[in-house]
């Protein structure tokens, strides 16, 4: 049976019941399986206690103010020569920089070519993600992402691990201190491979899977956000606040976040007997969907404008702008502060506010002067129930 939540609270409610385990990515298993996302109980807490060593708030600043700001730069200015850009293809090339360097992939060319190849592999990895929504032939699919998850394996996990090992070693020798190591999950699981009991295996497909999330959710939070600003500026007084006020402009990557969640879904399979609010029982074989997009425009929480771009509207306490976008409970998403930023509190101070990467790079395209191609429009992305993009051209 398939059992179906759409309000607010009770969503909330749900997503933190630790007896629930993840049930999304069922389907993508030959990327998914044993992941961080999939695990349950003792074996997802001890890891995620390991990766967060990683993916601290420290971290985080640290590579929005001494990294990302380089790295934003050097990706947008040959687009910038051209005078146009595709956003969705721009968002993957920025964010494959991002999702690398926290996973621990290198890409030792940094060439053109090096990273068609590794965006090549990345689009496939994101088919996984989405399998379970996929409308194609899902056997075809599912050999698909085998072939990509072996060619990565070959050309940029093991060199970047042996690395990795080789670095562990001289730590171990003394020859290093700790500040050395490169700051990473892939170090970080291959420190603790004994202790988690991880095979080479889950560490490939564990590092596959950080550098997919952290690239491929951002690039549509990206993409949407951009449309949604895109609508609003064309207000010249919302022109005026998006483009001068930081905090202004986070608020409404925020709003875009809450009415267009990375995923539309989140599904959860009972691990013991699971009581509705109704009264149903739900068993192990039973599924529990919570529709995401309807809670983030539930009219008691978000009001009668729900399901419009609001960067203003009241909230009640304790209700983030982003809704449930990042999920709650044990699964909720270990990198918002990146992607998201700090939300900030009355007074907060532009200048040394921590916004998150999609803020950074949406003030950026805007200050570039970054508008739709109106020749050519934004194209939906149909090989998905997931309400995307496949293409937004942009000029400069």
């Amino acid at each position: 049976m398939s059992y179906s939540i759409s309000d607010f609270k009770t969503a909330g409610e749900t997503l933190r019941v630790n007896e629930l385990r993840q049930a999304l990515y069922d389907a993508g298993a030959i990327l998914m399986e044993k992941v961080l996302v999939n695990l349950h109980g003792k074996e997802h807490q001890m890891r995620r206690k390991v990766e967060a060593k990683i993916l601290k708030p420290n971290f985080f600043r640290w590579y929005e103010t001494e990294v990302f700001k380089k790295t934003l730069e050097e990706t947008i200015n040959p687009y910038l020569k051209e005078g146009k850009a595709d956003l969705v293809d721009l968002a993957y090339r920025i964010l494959l920089n991002l999702t690398a360097d926290f996973s621990g992939i290198d890409r030792p060319e940094k060439s053109f070519d090096e990273t068609e190849r590794i965006l090549k592999i990345l689009r496939t990895f994101g088919k996984a993600a989405t399998l379970g929504q996929a409308k194609g032939n899902k056997d075809a699919i599912t050999n698909e992402i085998k072939n990509s998850l072996e060619e990565f394996n070959v050309e940029f996990f093991k060199p970047s691990k042996q690395k990795r090992l080789e670095y562990i070693e001289r730590f171990k020798l003394g020859e290093i201190n700790i500040s050395e190591l490169p700051r990473d999950i892939l170090t970080e699981l291959l420190r603790n491979q004994d202790k988690l009991g991880l095979s080479d295996d889950i560490i490939l497909k564990e590092t596959s899977f950080y550098l997919l999330a952290g690239a491929f959710t951002s690039i549509h939070t990206l993409t949407h956000a951009m449309h949604e600003i895109f609508e609003r500026i064309k207000d010249p007084v919302q022109k005026n606040k998006v483009t001068m006020d930081p905090i202004y402009l986070q608020r409404c990557i925020h709003e875009s976040m809450r009415l267009h969640p990375s995923s539309p879904t989140a599904m959860r399979r009972p691990t013991c007997p699971f009581h509705t609010t109704d009264g149903k029982i739900l068993n192990k074989s039973d599924t529990l969907v919570i529709d995401l997009m309807a809670a983030n425009r539930d009219i008691s929480i978000f009001g009668l404008d729900a399901n419009d771009h609001n960067p203003e509207r009241n909230l009640p306490s304790g209700v983030p702008p982003y809704g449930l976008s990042f999920g709650k409970g044990m699964h909720a998403c270990i990198g918002i502060n990146l992607a998201a930023g700090i939300l900030p509190k009355e007074g907060s101070n532009p200048a040394n506010h921590q916004y998150g990467i999609i803020t950074l790079t949406a003030k950026k395209l805007l200050e570039y002067g970054a508008v739709p191609d109106k020749n050519n429009p934004p194209i939906v992305d149909n090989s998905t129930v997931r309400n995307n993009w496949s293409s937004y051209p942009i000029l400069f």
